[in-house]
């Protein structure tokens, strides 16, 4: 397989995955051509690489910052701006466990942690199944909190061999 193809097998691979994290198609593929390419690129430079308008590229450039997964530099004497992605894998994947925890996983906590403090009585069957079920989905969900808290501190080599003792 030529370097051309297998460039555009990522590509379309990580677009694919990248749905799967809760980034659209077009996100993830900007971010895998930003990934695998040596040098920050200009919105043009994007645009003629994936063919896509310049609105999308703007709009998904302008996401892949928010996300903290891409930069914004500037060449001196040049008005035109060029994006880079950190090509370090840990960092990408932190990145991402601190997005989602943000727009998923706080926000169901909170509801969660209202939810456990609904009153009833606890004889009824219907309550106390209520009760146990959000009582036992907040315990998990916090915990799933912990642990992004923990990667999101940790470095790389630590985060894994702790991950790894625990399936031994």
């Amino acid at each position: 397989m030529e370097l051309a193809e297998a460039k555009l097998k990522f590509i379309e691979a990580w677009g694919k995955l990248g749905s799967e994290w809760g980034i659209n198609r077009t996100m993830a593929q900007v971010h895998a051509l930003l990934l695998i390419t040596p040098d920050p690129l200009t919105t043009e430079e994007i645009m003629e690489s994936l063919s896509i308008s310049r609105g999308n590229a703007n709009m998904t450039l302008r996401d892949l910052i928010g996300w903290g997964l891409v930069e914004k530099h500037h060449k001196a004497g040049e008005r035109k701006e060029y994006f880079y992605a950190d090509k370090n894998t840990w960092n990408i994947a932190r990145q991402v466990a601190k997005e989602r925890r943000k727009r998923e996983l706080e926000p169901v906590l909170k509801l969660l942690d209202e939810l456990t403090q609904v009153e009833g009585d606890e004889k009824d069957p219907a309550f106390k199944t209520f009760n146990k079920s959000v009582t036992d989905i907040n315990k998990l969900a916090k915990n799933v909190d912990k642990t992004f808290e923990t990667m999101l501190k940790a470095e790389e080599s630590w985060f894994w061999g702790s991950l790894f003792k625990i399936f031994k």
